[in-house]
């Protein structure tokens, strides 16, 4: 389905569209961690986590919805979401859970509307498959994607730890209720 915006379009991604998910993924991940992790290690965490062949499996999953955002005029990628089965170490999972396993956007379309789309369409999805919460990870020191996340409607639920590297990090857990 597409929907059409003003300045931006969503739509569903296909087979074939990893190689621009791969390029928004580490786009975006440079541009939020530069500042934060060492040079090597966000290479290291490039090809690990968003080379091509880790986009292919998030597409064949049945179970997975992902959608890209496209800047208009020429649909140049800008952002994307991506929703699985929740992989979150939370003690009440539930089958009737979804996580929104990724939602990226360059840093230029930030407060452009695009990143509440993107929010919008994986919250539209995760109602319309029948999901009763919708769960995400977030970096526990980004203070401008958690306060979107409270005005999206999500709580702190948990957290959990991941390593990139060398550097061990904290996640804050959120939910909403769908």
């Amino acid at each position: 389905m597409l929907r059409y915006m003003s300045l931006f379009r969503i739509r569903g991604c296909v087979p074939g569209d990893e190689p621009m998910l791969s390029l928004v993924g580490g786009a975006s991940f440079l541009e939020a961690f530069a500042d934060v992790l060492d040079g090597a290690d966000i290479l290291a965490h490039f090809h690990k986590n968003h080379s091509e062949a880790a986009y292919t499996k998030y597409l064949v999953a049945p179970e997975n919805r992902t959608w890209v955002a496209e800047s208009a005029p020429g649909d140049a990628a800008v952002g994307y979401a991506i929703c699985t089965a929740p992989d979150l170490p939370l003690p009440d999972l539930s089958p009737r859970d979804y996580e929104l396993r990724r939602i990226y956007l360059l840093h230029r379309f930030q407060g452009s509307g695009i990143g509440r789309a993107l929010m919008q369409q994986a919250i539209d999805s995760a109602t319309e498959q029948g999901y009763e919460r919708l769960l995400l990870g977030v970096y526990g020191k980004n203070s401008g994607a958690i306060a979107f996340y409270n005005r999206m409607g999500f709580t702190h639920v948990g957290e959990r730890f991941f390593t990139v590297g060398k550097t061990t990090h904290h996640d804050a857990v959120m939910a909403r209720t769908l």
